[in-house]
């Protein structure tokens, strides 16, 4: 059995078929983040991004290799993992990546059914299922490689009423800051290496029933000095969504070489996290030091109301206030969204976050790749990576 998928972009309706149904996903359950010192990243996220404190494990809970801290904001769970030892495999991990993603965990209905459908399309196994236990029930998690050494980790937690997962306390703080705003993760976007992004296509296809909903190449993503493509993948019910980029020729070195040698190879770049009110998300984010990339120039701004087409008048945002906080604007078929991106948010270019809030649009941007990219060129000019 197949599902139609819908996508609006440029004007243009398509319906894809194709996405099946034998790998229900119900949402992100949570995204796992490999540090150097998760405590203290734990205080940044709070501070920067709004989170709130959630569960703890580590030496205090009987784990003797590592320590986890997970966060809270709304539906977005981030976990900040640290090795407690120089024998864990974790100090490899950062060694070669830096501080970032390692897995990106899916909520499933059946976490043994969603992996023996994967393995047997041809997924790479990280972990077998295991049943994990407390007081407050049990959970059921298993998990097979993505590109690089990412993972996609299937959690089931039907029969589970704790606060995170067995093995987790919950984490209590004195200190919460209040949230931005931030509400899901709305997609995360995974570069991978030259001439690899059909490879992952293929792979999105026929290991999770995956569609390839949306495809740009590098006549649509392109400035003076570097280019890329980039083809996203959605699950049937449109969830989840993984958008794969690959760099293309062009005259100097794109975003995605240059985090593919800092990364170490292939990797999850960002991940965009959805808002009702961007501009209430972004002023709290910026009050609280978070960087965002530099905004478009002023002639960007004096054509929204074209670039905005029928949408001018379901506008409700104040572009002068865009424009002073950077904000970046496009439109389908279906309506508009507002979009800004943060700068790397640790020292290697490498990860960072987008912010997205979606007024009927389902794209991802289209009309505001070239100033996006100007923008992370002008930062790479300043790192002498460009």
């Amino acid at each position: 059995m197949k599902k139609e998928v819908k996508s609006v972009e440029f004007g243009l309706e398509k319906i894809f078929e194709g996405a099946q149904d034998f790998l229900p996903l119900l949402g992100t359950d949570y995204v796992e983040f490999i540090v150097g010192n998760a405590k203290q990243a734990a205080h940044f996220y709070k501070t920067a991004f709004g989170f709130q404190s959630l569960a703890y494990a580590g030496l205090e809970t009987g784990v003797r290799d590592r320590a986890s801290y997970v966060l809270v904001q709304d539906k977005i769970r981030i976990v900040l993992t640290t090795p407690l030892t120089a024998e864990s495999e974790l100090n490899d991990h950062i060694v070669k990546h830096g501080d970032g993603v390692k897995v990106a965990a899916l909520w499933v209905e059946d976490a043994r059914q969603a992996y023996e459908e994967t393995i047997s399309r041809g997924a790479r196994s990280y972990m077998e299922p295991i049943v994990e236990k407390d007081e407050f029930g049990e959970t059921v998690r298993a998990g097979i490689y993505t590109y690089g050494e990412t993972v996609h980790m299937f959690v089931e937690r039907k029969n589970y009423t704790g606060v995170f997962l067995p093995g987790f306390v919950e984490w209590k703080s004195d200190y919460n800051p209040e949230s931005v705003g931030l509400k899901y993760v709305d997609h995360m976007v995974g570069n991978v290496g030259w001439n690899e992004m059909n490879v992952w296509v293929k792979w999105y296809e026929d290991v999770m029933g995956f569609v390839n909903f949306l495809s740009f190449d590098d006549k649509q993503i392109n400035t003076e000095y570097s280019a890329l493509m980039s083809k996203v993948m959605s699950n049937g019910n449109g969830r989840i969504k993984f958008p794969i980029n690959e760099p293309a020729e062009g005259k100097k070195k794109s975003q995605v070489e240059e985090y593919l040698d800092f990364n170490n190879g292939a990797g999850i770049q960002h991940i965009a996290v959805a808002t009702d009110d961007i501009i209430t998300t972004v002023a709290a984010m910026k009050s609280r030091g978070v960087e965002f990339l530099s905004a478009p120039p002023q002639s960007y701004y004096d054509m929204i109301p074209e670039r905005l087409g029928e949408h001018r008048d379901m506008m409700k945002e104040d572009i002068t206030e865009l424009q002073k906080l950077g904000i970046m604007i496009d439109a389908d078929e279906e309506g508009y969204l507002l979009q800004i991106f943060t700068k790397p948010v640790e020292d290697r270019p490498t990860l960072f976050f987008e912010v997205i809030q979606r007024m009927g649009a389902r794209g991802f941007g289209a009309g505001n790749f070239k100033a996006l990219f100007e923008s992370i060129e002008r930062e790479q000019e300043k790192r002498g990576t460009l």
